[in-house]
């Protein structure tokens, strides 16, 4: 490890004109002098949940072997790279299986219940947002919660209930569902800026400036990069390059508002192409992440009833109508396709989670990520079986490289209770839960 000739706290943070430049995990912030402490130190444990919408093609998701010696299906082999750090999940029910509005409602709470109408509102506290209450005492933001879809919280949109059940999977209460925001420009502005002000004038007038947030805190950059040894100054050499990177996409981006969009559903603000706006937003992720602004994020993919189509990987038909396949094989095999597209996009995040150093092992070592979804076979709605994986080093609580199968009318609120036990918040009870599982030894073969 090289010695820098400055020590500096891991909240380090550059201020300037509307400006807060939190740091990522530096040499300094645990210099060689102090390696006996660092190694005693608790890693940092992050969590987030990515999900997928309209269930999956389950043919091609379930592995027919349980344990160490499964074979990677159609969908998971894009998540090949990180087996060892993978835990397939099996068996696991919807406790709220009520179509669309259950299987989002309920991934993240393991509420069994819902509302009765559009304006009757109701689940339970989400698993994240418990972490955030804790976890947030220590960073800049609680938690963050985005999506590719536009959030719209009022109206019907799935059986006759409210459309804040199908649009996010973070509940601050069991009556407060969160929005997810989908547009990178107001992530960004709300991971880096500073201003005081939420007036979207004063907003729209920093931007015209047509300046970076890096322009304000130069002065500071330099002196940092003075002090520090010379992999740290590397090291934020390649932070503010991806930091002025996303922000000048997000730039061309609201440029090209006009064109056409190429697939069905498109949002005003974000960019027009499907891989251009998730890569900002997977890189906003990452960036919070990297600079410890938050230990807690949830991502959808998309919400539940996309319509969404994918013409780029040969798949021209909308989403949610597809995934209503009444078990037709060449339908479900077509779906197939999007389900792997999804997994081999969020591989990609993967991969960039565990080329990032952390204070102990990578980002993805020291996180918690939970993906998929809240459906199993989508044209009957089911809740059952859900398809799901975990993935990352969990901070060392976590084994991966096994396929668990649990019994079939266990719920997926057992699992979330368990997962909150490995970040180190014990909870009595979340949603229906009734126990804990034992992922730690079930399938050892």
């Amino acid at each position: 490890m090289t010695i820098s000739r400055k020590s500096l706290p891991r909240r380090t943070v550059l201020r300037g004109l509307g400006v807060t430049l939190s740091l990522p995990f530096l040499d300094a912030m645990s210099p060689a002098l102090t390696a006996l402490a660092k190694t005693a130190a608790k890693p940092i444990h992050r969590f987030q949940a990515i999900y997928v919408p309209n269930g999956m093609a389950m043919q091609y998701w379930t592995p027919e072997k349980e344990g160490r010696g499964f074979e990677l299906t159609p969908i998971l082999a894009p998540f090949a790279p990180f087996r060892d750090q993978l835990l397939v999940v099996s068996g696991l029910r919807a406790s709220w299986a009520y179509v669309h509005a259950g299987a989002s409602a309920s991934f993240l709470t393991g509420t069994p219940r819902g509302g009765v109408n559009e304006t009757d509102v109701l689940a339970s506290t989400s698993m994240d947002q418990i972490l955030a209450r804790e976890l947030g005492k220590t960073t800049q933001l609680g938690s963050l919660e985005v999506s590719m879809d536009k959030f719209a919280n009022a109206g019907q949109c799935t059986a006759g209930l409210s459309c804040a059940y199908t649009q996010t999977i973070s509940w601050r209460t069991p009556t407060m569902p969160l929005p997810m925001e989908n547009n990178p420009r107001a992530v960004f502005e709300r991971l880096f800026g500073d201003s005081g002000s939420a007036d979207p004038a004063v907003r729209r007038a920093r931007r015209q400036q047509k300046q970076s947030i890096l322009d304000s805190v130069t002065d500071k950059l330099t002196d940092l990069k003075v002090a520090v040894g010379p992999r740290d100054r590397v090291k934020l050499d390649e932070y503010t390059e991806a930091v002025r990177d996303v922000e000048r996409r997000i730039q061309l981006a609201e440029q090209q508002r006009d064109v056409e969009p190429t697939f069905t559903e498109q949002p005003s603000a974000p960019p027009r192409v499907f891989e251009e706006h998730l890569g900002l937003m997977f890189d906003l992720q990452f960036l919070a992440l990297q600079a410890d602004l938050t230990r807690v994020v949830t991502f959808m993919m998309g919400r539940e009833q996309s319509t969404r189509s994918y013409p780029q990987i040969g798949v021209p038909d909308a989403h949610h109508p597809l995934s209503h396949h009444e078990d037709d094989p060449e339908r479900i095999a077509v779906m197939s396709k999007i389900n792997a597209y999804h997994a081999k996009l969020a591989s990609d995040y993967l991969a960039r989670l565990r080329a990032a150093e952390d204070a102990d092992g990578s980002l993805l070592d020291n996180m918690t990520i939970l993906y998929g979804a809240g459906i199993s076979n989508s044209t009957r709605h089911l809740g059952v079986n859900l398809p799901l994986v975990v993935l990352g080093g969990g901070a060392g609580k976590l084994k991966g490289g096994r396929h668990l199968r649990y019994p079939g009318d266990t719920s997926n609120a057992d699992l979330l209770m368990t997962l909150m036990d490995k970040l180190d918040m014990p909870l009595d009870r979340l949603g229906d839960s009734t126990t804990r599982l034992p992922i730690d030894t079930l399938s050892e073969v």
